[in-house]
């Protein structure tokens, strides 16, 4: 296994569903819905060969939905606190069972989910799930909790709004005013005394852009008194959370992604991740996070393996691929972050974001090449890649609750058009760049384990070289030194790259001249020999890249 972790994430609502003609705002009936079956073992080679190493399973916990699964004992949600027609996938409805949407036989869900983990095994890489801890729906209701475990809220005394050992905050004497509402009483949601809602809204009439259709749970934390905490003895909802996620660790899951990290007291992370690790010393933990101020407490105290680099990385990349920000300030982000750039996970799409090939980001899946490139090869981070992004998907459907946002739904039952004709065996363009650039990333241990070197800064503004649209750097590992020229440009590049005498001295070379030269993407022999503080002229087309390998003498 690759020393860089690539993540897969992928949503299985619609990975596997292969209906071409969805209506928007429609049921599972009229769209379908893809199943855990559909990651066969064929698929899940396909996925491997890519160059993934993890694959983070969304939506696999059961969650809020319209679908009514009444007739095998599952309480149905009321459509006001349920978002869009599938619902969310972060409204958990039940931390202890799987989502009938997804197996072929609903009784045999939770079965369907230990074969698909098998298979995962089997194919040579590793499952991650989420781990949403700070909101749950609305009706939350475990049907399926191991014996001995109490659901929350249970031993709520509702009266408190807020009490160190209640699981929810309450607002008392107030209804909760759902921003949906239906026209036909008899479909009316009550909630008396109304519960604050996930996005630390507490008010009992959130809006349609709150996190309405979940109810925060209760840390410890008073919010309604400066934020005062009670962390002793330990909070109920500590250890409820603890047995959701050792539920999970026996079923085979090697790791959490874990969902709005900073939302929740570092206390309680140190605490359940440090329990977790005695017992389970490989798992991973990802946490969403925000705040680069926060990034040190939940690396260095709460002891994540690792965190998003969403406000760094990802947005600088996203406004140099636009034309709104210079790819000089590549080397600011990486600067800022210092010793922890191998902590922090870079991506160029996730659930959250839009797609890359979105109009509203590169319009184009080609263009958006070299940030994908910087993103993954610039340091020995892990990578995200979110499903269907090496297939060009746009993302500009208007599936249902959110509308045309550049984004895959993950409130809606649909099907990618992408996705729909590779699986046909439609021959993708972009796939074969994604699968090379992955591929390079975790067999080349310059890129892996090795060393990185920018040479934005020996490379000032001239003739041959604009740092506001092109970027440079190398990574080494022994004597292999890989150079890689970046163009942001919407316009071909004849480049002058330096690299300079203290680059060989920095990446532990004695000899100064690189040579034997590959170009790694299309397989061409080199014959320039990189020398120190002589310009390396290469080509570089518009919104592209090129990886040249070298032998250090």
């Amino acid at each position: 296994m690759s020393s860089k972790l690539i993540i897969y994430q992928v949503l299985p609502r619609l990975f596997g569903n292969t209906n071409a003609s969805c209506v928007p705002n429609s049921s599972i009936y009229v769209n379908g819905c893809g199943k855990l079956s559909d990651f066969t073992y064929q698929m899940l080679s396909s996925i491997k060969d890519l160059g993934c190493t993890h694959i983070w399973f969304t939506g696999i916990i059961e969650h809020a939905t319209k679908t009514d699964y009444t007739e095998y004992g599952i309480l149905k949600d009321n459509n006001q606190v349920v978002k869009g027609e599938a619902g969310s996938p972060y409204a958990i409805k039940d931390y202890f069972d799987i989502d009938p949407d997804l197996a072929d036989s609903i009784p045999s869900r939770v079965q369907e989910f230990k074969d698909l983990v098998k298979r995962v095994h089997d194919s040579g890489m590793y499952v991650i799930v989420d781990f949403v801890p700070n909101h749950v729906s609305r009706q939350y209701h475990s049907d399926s909790c191991p014996s001995g475990v109490m659901d929350l809220g249970f031993a709520d005394n509702p009266e408190y709004p807020f009490h160190p050992m209640n699981n929810y905050y309450y607002l008392p004497n107030q209804n909760f005013i759902s921003p949906i509402q239906s026209p036909n009483i008899s479909d009316t949601y009550t909630e008396t005394p109304a519960r604050a809602s996930g996005n630390d809204c507490f008010k009992p009439d959130p809006s349609i852009h709150d996190w309405f259709e979940t109810v925060k749970l209760n840390y410890g934390v008073d919010y309604m008194n400066n934020k005062v905490s009670y962390f002793k003895p330990i909070p109920d909802t500590w250890n409820k959370m603890g047995e959701i996620i050792e539920y999970w660790l026996q079923f085979g899951v090697d790791g959490f992604r874990c969902d709005m990290a900073e939302m929740v007291p570092v206390q309680f992370w140190r605490w359940v991740i440090d329990k977790t690790k005695r017992k389970h010393p490989d798992s991973i933990f990802i946490g969403e996070v925000y705040k680069r101020e926060n990034y040190s407490e939940y690396l260095d105290i709460a002891g994540f393996d690792y965190l998003y680099d969403k406000v760094g990385l990802y947005d600088t990349l996203r406004l140099i691929t636009t034309g709104k920000a210079s790819a000089a300030e590549i080397t600011l982000r990486w600067q800022e972050l210092g010793a922890i750039q191998s902590k922090m996970l870079n991506f160029i799409e996730n659930h959250d974001e839009v797609r890359a090939a979105s109009d509203f980001y590169a319009g184009d899946p080609f263009k958006a090449i070299p940030a994908l490139t910087v993103s993954l090869m610039l340091n020995t981070a892990p990578f995200m890649i979110y499903f269907a992004q090496e297939l060009g998907e746009r993302g500009m459907d208007s599936e249902g609750f959110s509308g045309i946002d550049g984004k895959t739904s993950i409130y809606d039952y649909w099907a990618l058009k992408s996705i729909i004709s590779w699986r046909s065996g439609e021959k993708s363009s972009i796939r074969p760049i994604y699968s090379r650039l992955l591929n390079i990333a975790t067999t080349e241990k310059a890129v892996s384990e090795g060393k990185s070197y920018d040479l934005q800064y020996a490379n000032k503004k001239s003739d041959l070289y604009d740092p506001s649209k092109h970027y440079s750097f190398i990574r080494s590992y022994g004597k292999d030194m890989i150079l890689f020229a970046v163009n942001f440009s919407d316009t071909d590049a004849h480049l002058g790259i330096n690299i300079p005498f203290h680059a060989f001295d920095f990446l532990g070379s004695d000899s100064k001249i690189a040579t034997s030269g590959i170009d790694m993407l299309d397989g061409t022999n080199i014959d320039e020999a990189i020398q120190p503080d002589i310009k390396y002229k290469i080509f570089v087309k518009r919104n592209w890249v090129r990886i040249l390998k070298f032998s250090l003498q």
